[in-house]
Formats: C-alpha cells, structure tokens, sequence
C-alpha cells in the first residue's frame, strides 16, 4: 500500500508531514500491532510453538498470530487501538462506542484453522480463538464472550502460560510439525516479506512526528516568550495597585489617643 505513495516534498518533511497515506495509515498500525504481540509471545517456554502472519487460502489472508502448547492450540487476532476505549461483553465489542466485528472475525479464524488442522492430522484438533488488544487506552470486560478470550497485549503470555496442560508432549510435537507445514495452509507461492523497507518506513514516520513535536514547542515557546512578560507586566502592575490601596486605607484610619 505505501509503495503507492508519492515521496514527500522538501516542505513536507519540513513541516513533518506524515510519509503514511490515509489508506495505509491503519495497515501500518495493524503492523505495529502484531509486532508488539510478537514480541510478548517470545516470552512463551520452548515448549511452545509460535508462527506469524501464517497465509491460509489463497486470497491473501493470513493468522496474525498461531500458538501450539501444552495448554491447546490458540488463532490471536491482533487489534491495534491506540488511546481507544474498548467494551467487551458476552456478544458484543465496542470501540469508542461502535460496534466492531472483531468477535464474529475471531471465531471464524480459529473454527478455519481448526478444520484444516483436523483434516491434516486426521481427527479433530479444537482451535481457541483471542484477541489481543493493543494500546488501549481502557479496556472494560462485562463479560468474557464463552469461545473468544479478549485481553491486553500484556497479559497475553501469562494467560497462555496459566493454563492446565490439556495436550501430552507427543500431541503437541505432531501438531507443532503439521502447524510447520507451508501445504497446511495454502497452495498459494510464498511472498517475501521486506522487513528492510518497513524498518525504514518505521523510521520514517518516528522523525516525521519528531519534527512535529519539536514544531509544536516552538510554538508553545513563542507563546509563552510573548505571554509571560505580559503576565508578569500585569501582576507587578496588579501588586503595584494592591500596595497604594493599603497604603491609603492606614493612612485614613485615625491614630488612637495614648
């Protein structure tokens, strides 16, 4: 999406205009979301297998996150919601007051791959769905949904770790095997991912609101190199008043006798 993007002006990056795209905007949060997830599953034991952005079908799609372990095997959708409000109830999921499909998009996923693993194992392999919220200003759980665990990016290693063990080792080691298996998933070739230009872009977008920021001081800075003499100008004149004003009232009060 952001190869499609012009490259900013001189003015532009002067100015610190963002190098994102109103279409690429969310992708690059979307992006800066499964990687803050990824990190906080690398936490996991060796005991666990841990695959990224695994492509099922052949239309594009793919699992942000897929975990096998002793405790069973888990599809994380990964939502990045920055300074966002978030409400989770039994069937229902709102951000800032709307309605997302986030749930219904979840449930899907695990029931996908659950089906495909069970058809190259040969007998069923439950699937349990999560949703990872990512810089989340407020996250309000009134009632976990019964097939979908929604939680902070930062609870998720510990909530996977805390669980009963429900596999036995030679279980968890085929599933890990077939999970390994690119024919699994798709028949689809395998596109390279360029980690190169989206460290760059990272960068990019890291020195562009820096040079916001710094902009935004300049003004504050001018602001307050304008209106802090004028505050102290009408202080000194306001205490000025303050003095005259008791001065002349002791001065009119009468001196008492003896």
């Amino acid at each position: 999406m952001q190869r499609e993007v012009p490259v900013r002006s001189a003015a532009a990056r002067f100015f610190g205009r963002s190098p994102l795209s109103e279409e690429s905007r969310p992708w690059y949060a979307g992006a800066l979301g499964e990687i803050d997830v990824a990190r906080r599953l690398e936490r996991l034991g060796p005991e666990w297998t841990v695959l990224h952005a695994v492509p099922i079908g052949t239309r594009g799609s793919d699992i942000d996150h897929l975990v096998v372990g002793p405790s069973g095997v888990f599809t994380i959708n990964t939502k990045f919601h920055e300074d966002a409000k978030v409400w989770v109830g039994s069937r229902r999921l709102l951000v800032n007051g709307q309605p997302k499909d986030h749930l219904r998009n979840a449930r899907y996923e695990a029931d996908r791959v659950s089906k495909l693993l069970t058809s190259a194992i040969g007998d069923e392999v439950p699937v349990r769905a999560v949703i990872a919220i990512v810089a989340a200003k407020e996250i309000t759980i009134r009632e976990q949904p019964a097939d979908v665990a929604v939680l902070r990016s930062g609870d998720l290693s510990r909530w996977l770790r805390r669980h009963r063990p429900l596999l036995q080792p030679e279980r968890v080691a085929e599933i890990a095997r077939t999970v390994r298996r690119r024919e699994t998933w798709t028949s689809a070739a395998e596109t390279p991912v360029d980690a190169e230009r989206f460290a760059a872009l990272q960068r990019e977008v890291s020195k562009a609101r820096g040079v916001r920021m710094l902009w935004s001081l300049g003004g504050l800075l001018a602001l307050l190199g304008v209106t802090v003499p004028f505050a102290l100008n009408a202080f000194a004149g306001m205490l000025g008043t303050l003095v005259r004003d008791q001065s002349s009232e002791r001065a009119s009060v009468p001196s008492q006798s003896r």
